[in-house]
């Protein structure tokens, strides 16, 4: 069992950037985390336009109801409609949300593993 461990310890850290290029690395995924924050922004927009025309329809329905008569199965069915997108597009958003932060906990964890392997390797040399 002890092997097994090893060998997947070794393929674990073989994947990893070597501590060389720690400064290149750190960029590398601070450019990367940026984008996906931007990505998330645009992500985000269609779910909130839904939601505030869904929300707009609502008032007409609430302020002009009355006098649209017939149409107003209309509008219901249509914000039903755009409630309901609107709410897959904001889970879409979520899942990539969690997706983003559990990227950046990996990438943390990695950086801190190359530190401490190029601190132990200046121990080792020095």
């Amino acid at each position: 069992m002890e092997r097994e461990n090893n060998s997947i310890r070794e393929r674990l850290l073989l994947r990893l950037p070597q501590p060389e290029n720690l400064a290149t690395y750190r960029e590398e995924t601070a450019s990367l985390l940026a984008k996906h924050e931007k990505a998330l922004f645009w992500e985000k927009m269609p779910s909130r336009v839904l939601y505030l025309i869904a929300s707009a329809i609502v008032m007409v329905y609430i302020f002009w109801g009355q006098k649209l008569g017939t149409t107003v199965t209309h509008f219901l069915w249509l914000w039903a409609l755009l409630f309901f997108v609107g709410a897959v597009q904001d889970l879409r958003y979520r899942i990539y949300r969690s997706r983003v932060d559990t990227l950046k906990e990996v990438k943390q964890v990695q950086l801190q593993v190359l530190e401490l392997q190029a601190s132990l390797q200046k121990k080792d040399d020095g």
